[in-house]
């Protein structure tokens, strides 16, 4: 027998349908809204343009054609069932841009599939609070805000789909090439060629050994007969010892300075991510990812909690209802270091303005409270993000330095030191600590007290040229120029991974040889167009479309058709690279016997059969000999199963397990003829070291003397 169907009473309960983009979220808001409500996952973007093709109309205003993306049909489907057997469909998708694409594809989706009203909601933070007032104001979807999202798809898709079958033709088959992705490469290789060209300059130090009774300290050269010394060479400081070091040591001047920090801004996208990676050393791909899942949702106790609010942000405003929170437990726990009002912090003139500074949605879960439900990198990152949040809104931290200086002659020593004498914000600080607020110890000394000098210490120093881009400092420029947004900082950075355009090298972004050809051709043949300023100016004139202030299709205009003639014309003239990067090798293939060609691929340059079609064999190419006793192996390059994280290992493993973490270089140590390999730190920059653990020769760009003269007076 037919079910009949019948109208809902005024007691039945209206079934409401809430749509966010991943299932962490999901279970996290059907915890706060209870009966009556599902909450359903999209898994981002179900509609999209299609990979295999353009897909643009540009004789029609540059129109997109969308379809189903390629293996979500099913999600999409049970959607629309969902939305069929509902009385409301809130579209919950994240509030940019993105988020709106996906709440308007999925409200095309559903109208001609239900009868259910479908309205929007955003939300800034997951919290029972800010869900329940979402749910009380929907609103309509924001036309302005998808147009946006549109034109910067449909351009992104123009500059890609017309650049990228010119590489194919001139350079290599399968390459690419990205708007914004290929102005962050050549900022790579700019910074990549300053390195290079840079020639260091010898210059040297004077540091002496002064005396009070038992106590020692060290003072450092900043006069001699009235100026700043500029020691060029080891000669120059050897005279300024031989003049001075029979000379009474007397204090000259002491000078107290007090100093206030003020505590920085609540984060924004770019300066987490530069925090994360400068203290944690997290990538930024990283703290997205560890972000995303403090946002989303996490099992505190019984009850699932949203801890931070939405991470990507370009702005530092914090919400009312927030500032009294802090100011509450800033109040209880640190009663004296409460301003007398809350401290508001300026909003840089790019910035959207849509979301409030990245925070955490409860001052009351701090890191102690929170650690034992999170796991060490997520401890991490939200210890950082309570940190700068609470300490926003703290009073400031004083210093004083205190500063002497030695007379010697006609030389004056100056030894410095710093302490904090007020606490203020640093109260809250841990991970964020600055060592740099106390430094050093200076004695109690008084003026015209005489001092003994013992030891004088010249090192030799080179000049440090630019460093290499890493995901911090790229994040900066990139921010600093307009380049991006806070949504596409990480992703800029990982597409030029995952293309080999760029590879990482102790945390630096280093271009491979493909980046740069790359780079050469699209700078030489597109200037305008691979240029930041051009990108800052289409992140511009995305935000008027957002706004109303311009129509996308017209913008779209003015830049195609003078860029595909130009496309055009290349496609005829341009010099081909193809077969330049093959060089032959005198390796010979172990399976037909000839010889190998060193050929670049997709993940870097590797060894091919020049046999091929009928010989299929490669192999990596060998960077060094194994230092292992009696093993006649070579070491390559390996990835890690999972990640693909690179490492060095010998060709005879599993019989020889020898690895390193750090590249090896062509160049033997001169101490035990073992091979070196290249690292980074802050104190010594980029330099070489020794890969046996039982040689300590470094190669820096400064000398390694580190011997310490000492004053002869019997001379």
């Amino acid at each position: 027998m037919a079910q009949v169907k019948t109208k809902k009473t005024k007691t039945e309960k209206k079934q409401t349908l809430v749509i966010v983009e991943s299932p962490a979220k999901a279970k996290t808001i059907e915890k706060y809204l209870g009966p009556g409500f599902t909450v359903k996952a999209s898994m981002g973007h179900l509609i999209d343009l299609p990979k295999s093709r353009m897909a643009i109309d540009v004789e029609n205003n540059f129109q997109p054609e969308y379809i189903t993306v390629r293996g979500r049909a099913k999600i999409l489907k049970e959607l629309q069932k969902d939305a069929k057997k509902s009385d409301l469909v809130l579209l919950a998708s994240d509030n940019d841009r993105e988020g709106e694409a996906i709440a308007w594809h999925l409200n095309n989706a559903f109208k001609d599939k239900t009868k259910a009203e479908i309205q929007r909601i955003v939300f800034n933070e997951i919290t029972p609070v800010a869900i329940s007032e979402a749910v009380k104001n929907p609103s309509e979807i924001d036309e302005s805000k998808v147009n946006a999202q549109k034109a910067r798809r449909v351009l992104d898709r123009l500059v890609g789909y017309n650049l990228s079958p010119l590489l194919w033709k001139k350079v290599k088959n399968g390459l690419s090439a990205g708007r914004v992705q290929s102005v962050a490469l050549r900022l790579i290789c700019e910074r990549e060629k300053e390195v290079e060209d840079f020639i260091p300059e010898e210059y040297w130090s004077l540091e002496a050994d002064f005396t009070k009774g038992k106590s020692t300290f060290t003072a450092q050269l900043v006069q001699y007969a009235g100026k700043k010394p500029e020691l060029k060479n080891e000669q120059q400081v050897k005279d300024i010892i031989e003049e001075i070091k029979n000379s009474e040591c007397v204090v000259a001047d002491i000078k107290e300075t007090e100093k206030t920090i003020r505590p920085k801004a609540p984060f924004t996208t770019s300066k987490l991510q530069q925090a994360a990676a400068n203290r944690l050393g997290f990538t930024s791909k990283k703290t997205m990812q560890i972000a995303q899942q403090l946002y989303e949702g996490i099992n505190i106790g019984s009850s699932r909690v949203g801890l931070i609010t939405y991470m990507r942000t370009d702005s530092t405003r914090i919400s009312q209802t927030a500032l009294d929170d802090v100011r509450k437990w800033i109040g209880e726990t640190y009663p004296n270091e409460l301003p007398p009002e809350a401290i508001e912090y300026s909003v840089g003139k790019k910035a959207q303005d849509a979301h409030e500074a990245i925070r955490p949605t409860y001052t009351t879960y701090t890191p102690d409270y929170v650690k034992e439900y999170l796991s060490r990198d997520q401890l991490r990152l939200y210890s950082i993000i309570w940190e700068r949040f609470v300490s926003s809104q703290m009073n400031n931290a004083k210093t004083k330095t205190t500063s002497v200086d030695i007379k010697a002659g006609e030389a004056i020593f100056r030894v410095s030191g710093s302490k904090l004498i007020e606490k203020g914000f640093y109260k809250v600080i841990k991970v964020l600590s600055s060592k740099e607020n106390t430094t050093g110890n200076v004695p109690s000394l008084k003026i015209d007290e005489k001092l003994n000098s013992q030891k004088f210490y010249p090192e030799q120093h080179f000049t440090q040229g630019p460093a290499r881009y890493t995901d911090a400092s790229i994040v900066k420029v990139l921010e600093e120029k307009g380049i991006g947004r806070p949504s596409t900082y990480a992703p800029i950075i990982s597409v030029l991974l995952d293309r080999y355009y760029v590879t990482r090298s102790n945390k630096q972004l280093v271009p491979t040889t493909l980046g740069r050809m790359i780079c050469n051709i699209l700078v030489e043949s597109f200037p305008d167009v691979i240029s930041d300023s051009f990108t800052a100016d289409v992140e511009s004139k995305l935000d008027k479309v957002e706004v109303d202030e311009i129509e996308w299709p017209k913008m779209m205009g003015e830049f195609f058709f003078p860029f595909k003639d130009h496309v055009d014309e290349l496609m005829q003239s341009l010099e081909s690279y193809k077969g330049t990067l093959d060089e032959p090798t005198d390796k010979i293939c172990e399976l037909c016997g000839k010889p190998m060609i060193k050929k670049l691929g997709r993940f870097g340059f590797f060894l091919a059969c020049s046999g091929f079609p009928e010989c299929h064999n490669t192999r990596s190419i060998p960077l060094a000999k194994c230092p292992r006793p009696n093993c006649d192996g070579e070491i390559v390059t390996r990835k890690t199963k999972g990640r693909g994280k690179e490492f060095y290992g010998c060709t005879n493993y599993p019989d020889c397990d020898f690895i390193s973490h750090f590249k090896p270089v062509n160049q033997n140590c001169p101490n035990c003829g073992q091979f070196l390999v290249e690292k980074y730190d802050k104190k010594n920059g980029n330099y070489k070291a020794c890969i046996n653990p039982d040689c300590d020769y470094l190669h820096t760009a400064e000398s390694e003397t580190d011997e310490k003269i000492t004053s002869d007076t019997d001379e």
